[in-house]
């Protein structure tokens, strides 16, 4: 069914790296992080979460979601969590234009509702390895969704970076998927985050405020499309993203996760840029 209701709810309503040379820049290789937990059999959960600056009950989900990201403050109990944090432009119209806000997460959003059979599209909304979704203002909602969730061993990519030029970032990617894919296929997907953003809001719902944002999606690329490979299968691939002003790589990391062509997710990994990229 076709998504036709909009609504911001409302209260009350890394691993190592190595670096070296190469023409074009400096190169750094790395292998995902999260630790043995992260790669083990289980595999971590991947939550993709829709928010908005401009709307009002976002930065109290902003806050929760941002230490349920965190290795240092993630759940003792239940699977490792990775976040990605996709900013919506339809509130903008409310009185301030999210500085972060991308029209193709929109789309993303719309297309992730309508793949899970829903009919309505609002913020914050926390969607759990494209098979489940909730408010993002419930907690318990949240961990209840990723305490159910089916997971999958993470891939195992090791992660080269070069700056070619100073407005780009090329990611190589080489490992297996540790996940068997049938003929149907999926796509591998990669999508470049900031943390640490900071932002004072003079307009609309959250006036006066000041927003602190982690997990942003930047850049969200294919990396490749495979189909009838074993879960032990070396694949490799190579995308650029084009930078935005004031890029600091210290601020930024990289998640690798698998989907099929209803948007659920089949295993997932994360990296940190290297602070001096």
């Amino acid at each position: 069914m076709a998504p036709n209701f909009f609504a911001c709810f409302r209260r009350g309503g890394v691993g190592g790296a190595k670096e070296s040379s190469a023409n074009g820049g400096r190169v750094h290789t790395a292998g995902g992080g999260g630790g043995a937990e992260e790669q083990g059999k289980g595999g971590a959960v991947l939550v993709e979460f829709f928010t908005a600056q401009g709307c009002a009950t976002s930065p109290e989900a902003e806050l929760f979601l941002s230490r349920l990201g965190s290795e240092e403050d993630r759940p003792a109990e239940g699977p490792p969590v990775i976040v990605l944090a996709y900013h919506v432009e339809y509130w903008d119209h409310l009185g301030w234009k999210d500085v972060l806000a991308s029209s193709l997460w929109s789309a993303r959003q719309k297309a992730l509702v309508e793949a899970l059979g829903e009919d309505s599209i609002y913020t914050p909304q926390s969607v759990v390895q494209g098979r489940s979704q909730c408010l993002a203002t419930g907690e318990a909602a949240v961990l209840a969704e990723i305490g159910k969730a089916t997971t999958f061993p993470g891939p195992t990519m090791q992660a080269t970076f070069q700056r070619r030029t100073p407005d780009t970032l090329e990611v190589s990617l080489r490992g297996a998927l540790r996940t068997k894919v049938d003929e149907k296929g999926v796509d591998v997907m990669v999508a470049l985050h900031e943390s640490g953003l900071v932002t004072e809001i003079s307009r609309g719902d959250n006036k006066g405020r000041i927003v602190k944002n982690d997990f942003v999606v930047r850049k969200l690329e294919k990396l490749c499309s495979v189909r009838d490979v074993s879960a032990k299968k070396t694949i490799s691939g190579t995308v650029n993203f084009t930078l935005w002003e004031g890029f600091n790589s210290g601020k930024c990391g990289i998640v690798v996760f698998i989907q099929n062509s209803s948007l659920q997710i089949f295993g997932c990994q994360q990296f940190h840029l290297p602070l001096n990229l």
